[in-house]
């Protein structure tokens, strides 16, 4: 028996009903969000748009980082978009630890990843208002392109815009 017996029968019976196969990978409302990998986030139903509609790009706590950033480049010049939300949610483990403990709790493990930046959120409206900046300024981005931000209640299922 495999780890992946459980998905691969899952795949199986979503093919019998797929009816996606006209999508072209473009953004068709022209928006891409930037959310958690959080598994109580179902990016698509909270914000009433089905497969196709949106570029979804996930990472612990929501952060525009540089391969965000890389990833929204091409969106925008080769996949439709023309918006981003980014958008982070309550409750999020990123925000109940620092770099130093996810160091700390990996060299337990025998593990040193000194090398990587984990990208934590100490103040999550402060970092969602960073990460909100990095894409308004960042030089590879139309100046006038729509971007906002949104903190996701995972407790209640709304969405709490933000507004610099």
């Amino acid at each position: 028996m495999s780890a992946f017996d459980d998905v691969i029968a899952g795949n199986a019976e979503y093919a019998t009903g797929f009816a996606n196969s006209g999508l072209t990978g473009r953004a068709a409302r022209g928006l891409a969000v930037v959310t958690c990998m959080d598994s109580r986030i179902d990016p698509l139903g909270l914000l009433g748009l089905k497969a196709g509609d949106a570029k979804i790009l996930r990472n612990a706590g929501a952060r525009v980082t540089d391969d965000v950033l890389r990833t929204l480049v091409l969106a925008v010049y080769l996949l439709g978009v023309e918006r981003v939300l980014v958008m982070p949610h309550t409750d999020c483990g990123m925000a109940k630890v620092t770099d130093g403990d996810v160091h700390d709790l990996t060299q337990v493990h025998g593990v040193d990843t000194r090398s990587l930046e984990f990208h934590t959120v100490p103040d999550q409206d402060a970092a969602l208002r960073h990460d909100l900046t990095r894409i308004r300024t960042s030089p590879f981005l139309p100046k006038d392109m729509p971007v906002g931000g949104a903190i996701y209640d995972v407790h209640t299922g709304k969405l709490m815009p933000v507004s610099l």
